[in-house]
């Protein structure tokens, strides 16, 4: 049980960190492709921003069991 919970744990946080990376500064995936775009989420990046809690809150879920266990 320990090693799945560290596997999961290892696996979250790589996503965590790819998620976190893959988030433009700045005006928005808009700015990256060239575009005088809008200041707020749309589409893709948005998709992202969420996905990035709901990863955080996994890892955080998974550490703490992991620590009560």
């Amino acid at each position: 049980m320990n090693n799945i919970l560290i596997s999961l744990q290892a696996i979250t946080g790589l996503l965590l960190v790819l998620a976190i990376l893959v988030q433009v500064r700045g005006k928005g995936f808009a700015r990256s492709w060239g575009s005088s775009g809008s200041f707020t989420r749309r589409g893709l990046e948005k998709v992202v921003f969420k996905m990035t809690f709901v990863i955080a809150f996994i890892f955080i879920a998974v550490s703490i069991i992991s620590i009560a266990i």
